[in-house]
This record gives C-alpha cells, sequence and structure tokens, in this order.
C-alpha cells in the first residue's frame, strides 16, 4: 500500500537532487501528524482545493469582468491552467511536482474581485495602513481567513508553500517581505517554475480570449515575429483550418514553444551550477528558472503588444475604472458603518481594526457578490 515511507522513497529515488523533498519540508506554523498516505505537499494541495478562497475564483475576473460573458477566463480557469503548465514543467525538470500543483493552485488566492483593477482601488484605499498586495493577502487566506479547522486558524500549509504565495513574481505580481518566510532567501525551484508558468499563461490564454472578444486581430499580430512565426507554422501543417481551431492551434504551439524552451534552458542553467540539493538554490542571488535569451527577446514584442491593445483597450479601461467606483463606494459605505457588515466580520474589528477587516471582506468577494453588494446599498429599489 503507499504510505509515506513509500512516498519518501520515490521521493529519494526519482526526483532531482535539487527537487524539494517533503522530508526536507520546514513543517507547518501548527504541528500536526503526518496523514498515512499523502505527502504534506499532497494534503496542501487538497487543502487549498476545498477551500472557499478557491471555489471563489470561479467568479472573480481575469480580464474581462464576468457578465461580459461566459467563454472568457476566470480567475479559477487560468489558476487551473497554470497548474496544468507548472506540473508539465516542473515533472520534466524532475523537481516535486505535488508542491509546484499546491503554489500553482494557490498563487492567486488572494485576488480581489474584478481583476488588477480591483487590487488598484484597494491599494489606494490602504493607502497609510500597508496598502494592499494580492500576494500578502494570499497569505493572509490560508493563514488566517479560511475558518474550517478546529485546531488552528487557517490552512495550516507548510512553509514552503507559504512562501511561493508571499515570494509570487511575475509582471502584475511582486514579491512581498515577510520575516518568519526569509525574504531575502530564494524560493524553491517550484515556486520559480510557478512564477514563470504564470506567465505563460496569463500572456497566452489572454491572448486568446482578446481574439475571441475581437478586441486584438489577427492581421496586427501578424506583424509580431514570435506569433507570425507560429501562425505559419500552423498553416504549413493545416492547409484549411476554420478561425477557432487555427486560433487554437496557434495558441497551443506557442504555449508548447516556451514551455519546451524553458525546460531546456532552465536544465541547461542547473547543469552549469553544479546543484547538489535543494538548499543550493536558497543561497543564489538569482533565479534560475527562465527562458533563453532569444525567446524572452520573441516574447517582449507579444507581451508588449497585449498589454497595449488588450490591457490598455478603452472597452477594459471602462470596466476597470467602473469596477475601481464599485469598490471605492462600497468601501466607504462600510467605513462611515461598520454595522453594515455581517456579524462574524464586525466581531474581527477589535483585533484588527475596521479597515483591514472591510479590505478582507472585499478582497473575498467574487465579482458577482460585489455588483450585488453595490445595486443594495446604492439602488433604492434593490432589496437588502
Amino acid at each position: 500500500m503507499l504510505n509515506q515511507n513509500w512516498i519518501k522513497e520515490y521521493e529519494e529515488k526519482y526526483l532531482a537532487p535539487y527537487a524539494m523533498k517533503s522530508i526536507y519540508s520546514e513543517g507547518r506554523e501548527y504541528k500536526e501528524a503526518e496523514h498515512p498516505y499523502r505527502s504534506c505537499y499532497q494534503r496542501d494541495r487538497d487543502r487549498i482545493i476545498h477551500s472557499a478562497a478557491f471555489r471563489r475564483l470561479e467568479y472573480k475576473t481575469q480580464v474581462f469582468v464576468i457578465h461580459e460573458g461566459d467563454y472568457y477566463r476566470t480567475r479559477l480557469t487560468h489558476t487551473l491552467e497554470v497548474a496544468q503548465i507548472s506540473r508539465t514543467i516542473a515533472a520534466a525538470l524532475r523537481l516535486n511536482v505535488d508542491l509546484t500543483e499546491a503554489i500553482a493552485l494557490a498563487h492567486d488566492l488572494g485576488h480581489t474581485p474584478f481583476g488588477h483593477a480591483g487590487e488598484e482601488a484597494l491599494n489606494e484605499l490602504m493607502r497609510g495602513y500597508g496598502g494592499f498586495n494580492h500576494n500578502a493577502q494570499g497569505l493572509r487566506v490560508v493563514t488566517l481567513l479560511e475558518d474550517k479547522y478546529p485546531e488552528f486558524p487557517g490552512l495550516n500549509l507548510t512553509w514552503e508553500v507559504r512562501e511561493g504565495i508571499i515570494k509570487h513574481t511575475s509582471l502584475y505580481d511582486s514579491a512581498v517581505a515577510q520575516k518568519k518566510l526569509k525574504p531575502r532567501q530564494m524560493p524553491t525551484l517550484e515556486a520559480q517554475v510557478v512564477d514563470v508558468a504564470d506567465e505563460i499563461a496569463y500572456d497566452n490564454h489572454d491572448l486568446d480570449d482578446g481574439l475571441t472578444s475581437g478586441l486584438l486581430k489577427e492581421n496586427d499580430l501578424r506583424n509580431i515575429e514570435l506569433f507570425d512565426r507560429v501562425y505559419r507554422e500552423v498553416i504549413q501543417k493545416y492547409a484549411k483550418l476554420d478561425r477557432e481551431k487555427m486560433k487554437f492551434q496557434v495558441i497551443k504551439l506557442l504555449i508548447d514553444k516556451q514551455v519546451t524552451d524553458l525546460i531546456k534552458e532552465t536544465e541547461s542553467f542547473i547543469k552549469k551550477l553544479n546543484l547538489k540539493r535543494s538548499g543550493d538554490v536558497k543561497k543564489l542571488d538569482r533565479r534560475i528558472v527562465r527562458f533563453s535569451n532569444a525567446m524572452q527577446r520573441l516574447r517582449l514584442p507579444l507581451r508588449k503588444f497585449i498589454y497595449d491593445e488588450l490591457y490598455n483597450n478603452w472597452r477594459v479601461l471602462r470596466m476597470s475604472n467602473r469596477a475601481k467606483r464599485f469598490i471605492h463606494g462600497l468601501f466607504q459605505v462600510y467605513i462611515n458603518n461598520p454595522a453594515l457588515l455581517p456579524p462574524k466580520d464586525t466581531k474581527r474589528i477589535r483585533l484588527d481594526g475596521k479597515r483591514q477587516i472591510i479590505c478582507d471582506y472585499i478582497a473575498a468577494m467574487t465579482d458577482r457578490c460585489a455588483l450585488d453588494e453595490y445595486k443594495k446599498l446604492f439602488d433604492p429599489d434593490e432589496k437588502v
């Protein structure tokens, strides 16, 4: 039967020496007995999946607000795509796939409704009170706000998963110094894989959604070398494809080329550094999981195009502007009258302060919940 001994033997035998093996975990904040047939990282993964914060990601914005249509990515589908890409990379590099998956599934738990517009609004409202960062909020979610276990607050995740959450970095994410999680120390290779997989996922899947929405045009993208190369390759392989299949094949190949390049370049870099154990990774002054210079050069124009033409498209900016007004409106109502918050939240004001509790309450909302709450508070004809 598969048990703890088998898991540890498997990790020692098959994982790379620089992978983070469960036997060397720095453990949990609150001591717990090991599970008989799940590693500590498998257990973390399952706790994240069963959390309320994870379920709420289904109705939180990726780029397009939920009522714009049912076929666009949500924060949940994005998270699952990051987990899938992360698993592929981690397995190829012989890293700990369970730890990688747990970090990937948790990396956006602190996200607000309405995507980055919601985060910007809460950061403005919390200025002078610590600001708002969704990595820090994600750590707060898993260490305090999830309330399911009688023995401890939060989910009591392992040190390595919590480190992966707080040190998550990408174009739109910045690591946050957290004293308990050794801010000057490099995160595990598993956490680094998630960071880059996040970039691959949102670049390519936001590109997919941009094309579906009509905000991005194939003809304009053909002027970008990476997209055009892949587009030509698909046309050569499939002479006649309808638009939807063509789009899918191009996005699929874009992801595949980036993942393949990342794996090869990272493997080559690891060999040069001659890493012997996971502890060697933490002592370095730079990240190891990386693209080749050639791929990085090819990616930049495509990323700039998506940023300029999709994220800064007037329709998306209008959605973002409206979302910020919703967040500001809700926040001011609760600040002026915190008694309007649910009783379980008002009870915590004495411990964490009024602003922080309101911030937690709004950050946890889905897009739909925030819109409904706004209507209840500002629309005289809406039932409360």
